[in-house]
């Protein structure tokens, strides 16, 4: 399938045809994250470009907020996260306003731009807050389904989003539901693949090749990190026996960490977190780094079928 919009650029294109139904308030931080700069050429009172101080974008989106406005604000993950990490704890997530945080280039995807840029700990980050809610599109489709629910929904959100286009794994048929995981496929019963954001597409492959080996493989696209489904996991854990995640962030607090939480307390079984090590991001293609972090198709089956293996031990 030839390749598509990337999800940011989905998301903001989407954004900016919903401008004119819906009234809410952007605000930039001087950069192309989503394509939102041209925002303003539609909407020119509703739209407020702060340069790079993403500390002053985000205080000041909490006061439009608090004024009664809807407000999207969006810049690099590793920026809104990071750099403006007390403002959107303390003046967003505290009086729980209705600011949607756009965080895109979010895991490995950040190219030449190296380890400064790569929001590897995000997820995590975002998770730790009270009253944040995470959702994190599997391709462009689901970017653009997300977007026109998000114009509705009241209340801190954190949206990541993706820079590099990747083939489209949902046709326009899909509908986004907040707060469901979403199963992709299920083949049957020897083990669960739950994934969050462009990863599915590599699960996906990975479930198909085990399958060519005789196992039955679901797989979960669990576009909302937080809150997380955790029906579907202890579902997935008492039907199938195994849970493995599959996640572009650190393994560290992020959809692995969401689950595992949620498997020790309900339905303990084997588990495999795949996704990025402890180790900082760094500069390179992104398919030669998942291969190197061991996240890419191929070691997804090895490390399928090593935890198949653990099932009963």
């Amino acid at each position: 399938m030839a390749k598509t919009l990337a999800t940011r650029i989905a998301f903001g294109k989407e954004l900016i045809r919903l401008g004119a139904d819906h009234d809410f308030v952007v605000c930039n931080a001087d950069t192309k994250a989503c394509g939102l700069q041209d925002f303003g050429k539609y909407y020119p009172e509703r739209t407020f470009s702060f340069g790079i101080a993403e500390q002053d974008m985000t205080t000041a989106a909490a006061g439009l907020a608090a004024c009664g406005n809807k407000v999207f604000l969006s810049t690099f993950a590793v920026f809104a996260t990071m750099r403006a990490c007390e403002q959107v704890r303390t003046f967003v997530c505290y009086p729980k306003l209705n600011v949607t945080v756009i965080g895109t280039h979010g895991g490995l995807q950040v190219g030449s731009d190296g380890a400064t840029h790569a929001a590897i700990e995000d997820v995590a980050i975002m998770r730790s807050f009270p009253n944040m809610t995470i959702v994190e599109p599997a391709d462009a489709v689901a970017a653009v389904a997300v977007a026109r629910w998000a114009v509705t929904y009241e209340g801190p959100l954190y949206i990541r989003l993706h820079r590099n286009p990747v083939p489209d794994v949902y046709d326009e048929s899909y509908s986004f539901s907040f707060g469901k995981a979403r199963c992709a496929a299920n083949y049957g019963r020897d083990l669960t693949i739950i994934s969050s954001g462009i990863l599915l597409r590599k699960a996906l492959e990975a479930a198909a090749l085990l399958r060519e080996r005789g196992l039955a493989i679901r797989v979960l696209d669990m576009a909302t990190i937080k809150p997380l489904d955790k029906e579907a996991v202890i579902a997935a854990a008492k039907e199938t026996g195994a849970i493995l995640t599959l996640e572009d962030h650190t393994v560290m607090g992020g959809l692995g960490s969401a689950v595992a939480e949620t498997v020790v307390q309900h339905c303990p079984v084997p588990m495999e977190l795949v996704g990025i090590p402890d180790v900082f991001g760094e500069s390179g293609d992104a398919e030669e780094l998942y291969k190197a972090h061991r996240m890419d198709t191929d070691s997804i089956v090895e490390r399928s079928l090593a935890l198949i293996g653990r099932k009963g031990n």
